[in-house]
């Protein structure tokens, strides 16, 4: 009777196929966003979350983890399961995160793994309405007759607003006061209703936030002036060593299989490689669409890491 069981077994299981392994993704996919939202990268998530959702099986929700420079949102996705349903939107901020919580729960080099770099855009430097100056080159002066007498809004603990005001401050030997916010966005505000001078933001939104008359764009921080702003000048053209350019990529736990990893990149790269995709984030100040894959993608922001920790070591103090 048994040997008659095990041959039935098998041949049961010679004519009905083993079940595939599940399809990635088998549920929503969830993009955290380690800032408030209205900032740059929350509105480049849910640019993206949207371009690349006709792509996959299942949606992809955003939610914002902000806290901790970032650290909250980071340890979130490196802890959750290594499946790829838990991903990360971060931007160069991520270079510079052991340097402002050095005592983090995790180190975000070995517990994150880069699925994709998206894109690369400037900093844009945005002087208030109210402000005195005309210029870049006035705004220096009037900030060198005066130290200290002027704000600068930051993100602080090492964010991009922070990592652009520090290198022009350097470069052009100025002394600012730092008002730290939660997010680009909040700073924005306060930045339109005048009461503090400058903000640096990242191009996806202070492109807009210049467009629509709520600041004066003073100068971009790429090598050259952006398509999105031709008028504005570079930093470099007025002789100031302040060249910065912001990108944002995708993470996930270092754990994932490489294969997720994969599916997640062609999903990526067929959302950004859409015409219209293209032409939105162009608009919205993006100077390169990059949508690099996983391994190029990981020796880009190690080779980041090492320039801006490099760069800002000692300049930015611990904190988050």
């Amino acid at each position: 009777m048994r040997r008659f069981w095990t041959v039935g077994l098998l041949a049961i299981w010679a004519v009905v196929p083993f079940a595939p392994a599940a399809a990635f993704p088998d549920r929503p996919i969830r993009m955290v966003v380690p800032f408030a939202a209205g900032g740059a990268t929350d509105v480049g998530a849910r640019v993206l979350a949207e371009a690349m959702t006709p792509h996959l099986a299942h949606p992809i929700v955003v939610e914002n983890r902000a806290g901790g420079a970032g650290i909250v949102a980071s340890e979130l996705v490196a802890r959750a399961p290594a499946d790829g349903h838990t991903v990360l939107i971060n931007n160069t901020s991520h270079s510079v995160l052991r340097l402002v919580v050095p005592n983090a729960p995790i180190d975000v080099t070995a517990a994150l793994s880069a699925v994709s770099v998206l894109s690369e855009m400037p900093m844009v430097m945005l002087v208030a309405n109210n402000h005195p100056a005309r210029d870049v080159r006035e705004f220096i002066s009037l900030a060198r007759a005066s130290p200290g007498r002027f704000n600068y809004g930051s993100t602080g603990g090492g964010g991009t607003l922070q990592m652009a005001a520090l290198l022009f401050l350097n470069a052009a030997q100025l002394d600012l006061t730092e008002i730290p916010y939660r997010g680009g966005a909040p700073a924005t505000l306060d930045l339109a209703a005048g009461r503090i001078a400058m903000v640096f933001d990242v191009a996806l939104t202070g492109v807009q936030t210049a467009r629509g008359g709520q600041a004066r764009a003073f100068a971009v921080t790429s090598p050259a002036r952006s398509p999105a702003l031709p008028d504005v000048p570079s930093l470099r053209e007025i002789g100031l060593d302040a060249e910065m350019n912001v990108w944002q990529a995708i993470f996930t736990a270092s754990g994932v299989p490489a294969e997720t990893k994969a599916a997640l990149h062609r999903a990526i790269a067929s959302a950004l490689g859409n015409e219209t995709v293209r032409r939105r984030m162009t608009e919205l100040g993006v100077d390169r669409i990059l949508a690099l894959p996983p391994a190029e993608s990981q020796r880009y922001v190690t080779a980041e890491v090492a320039r801006w920790e490099g760069l800002l070591r000692g300049r930015i103090q611990p904190g988050g």
